[in-house]
């Protein structure tokens, strides 16, 4: 029997002592992020912000499976969001996916509905095809072609780990589910869990469920937290123990309606991935130390916008006629800068002669 065949559903129990507990562990890790993300500048906050946005959706999508470019995932957030970026071609796909997100976050407290989440899949399959499939897009699976089931092993020999609801049946389940997401009372930490395994329970669209359920999260975690500024990653947690994610997803989808184990395992992996963000904006974090510790010390235009590209991951060795070609300046004035940063103990020199560059100076 699968979940979704019990006489009571969609109404879920839980250990509401212990689920309690441990949601009260991820509200305090909540709130010491967002004071300390609160005392870094909004400059940072930004930079902190593109940062989390983008392992996001890369780790959303590998998840399944696919690999997006790094760079294009952050240009295209860094130019919706106004920020400087280098303004590279992004595949459409890169694009609709970064859409997808920033419209769950930013607009977190509008209500979720089936025309808000087929544009969200038309954006993640501009083409209409997922890999060399042609899918059907911007509205629920049909079933066409058979139920539709999550499977394993080679042609013949599948193993079938799980079948969602009938198509004809989606509607009415899915606007079950939109009640649930707009109207109950409930904290939407909790919502969030929920929300991510019922939404995966239904599997209402022919391809993309994983990342609609995950960006569905990312909007009651935004909602949670009355923010759009998303400091952590989920999704980089859950790819972390992508294997026992689908495990617990597939233990409980053929269960009954008492989905404790599910609701623990889902706080206790946004627990430790809000503990993880020190690791996640490192770069972000030392770059605002950095500023504050030299507030009131003189800076050319020149040593500010290099110091920053250093902080925010240079590519490659940084040389002299490196810092020359992008501050377009001459030999002798980028050698002069560089020299001043030594001297203040900021950059430290590697290697000599030819091989020789420059990094920020350890602490």
């Amino acid at each position: 029997m699968y979940i979704y065949q019990n006489e009571n559903w969609p109404h879920f129990t839980w250990d509401k002592p212990k689920i309690l507990a441990r949601l009260a562990q991820v509200k305090l890790a909540q709130g010491l992020l967002l004071g300390k993300m609160q005392n870094i500048g909004f400059a940072m906050q930004d930079s902190a912000l593109l940062q989390a946005l983008t392992e996001e959706i890369l780790k959303s999508n590998q998840i399944e499976g696919q690999l997006l470019d790094i760079e294009q995932v952050r240009s295209s957030i860094a130019r919706r969001l106004g920020l400087p970026n280098e303004d590279i071609p992004v595949d459409r796909n890169v694009d609709g996916t970064v859409e997808m997100m920033l419209d769950a976050i930013q607009h977190y407290n509008a209500p979720v509905n089936k025309a808000r989440l087929c544009a969200w899949h038309k954006h993640m399959f501009p083409d209409g095809k997922s890999g060399f499939y042609t899918i059907q897009t911007g509205n629920y699976r049909d079933d066409a072609l058979g139920p539709m089931q999550v499977v394993s092993g080679p042609m013949g020999q599948e193993k079938v780990h799980y079948q969602a609801p009938d198509a004809p049946l989606l509607n009415a389940e899915m606007e079950k589910l939109f009640h649930f997401i707009n109207t109950d009372e409930m904290d939407n930490v909790l919502k969030a869990a929920i929300t991510h395994l019922w939404f995966v329970i239904l599997h209402p669209f022919d391809d993309g469920n994983g990342r609609i359920a995950r960006a569905l999260s990312e909007l009651l975690l935004a909602r949670s937290e009355a923010s759009a500024n998303r400091f952590y990653s989920m999704s980089s947690q859950i790819a972390k123990n992508r294997k026992e994610y689908y495990k617990q997803l597939e233990i409980t989808q053929q269960g009954d309606l008492d989905i404790t184990e599910w609701i623990e395992w889902f706080l206790q992996t946004l627990e430790q991935a809000i503990k993880d963000s020190d690791e996640l904006l490192k770069n972000v974090l030392a770059k605002a130390t950095f500023w504050k510790q030299h507030q009131g010390e003189a800076f050319n235009e020149r040593q500010s916008k290099m110091l920053n590209m250093l902080f925010d991951g240079f590519k490659g060795n940084l040389t002299s006629t490196k810092w020359a070609k992008i501050c377009k300046c001459s030999h002798d004035t980028a050698s002069r800068d560089i020299s001043d940063l030594q001297q203040r103990g900021i950059l430290e020199q590697i290697g000599a002669g030819r091989t020789t560059h420059y990094q920020l100076k350890a602490k």
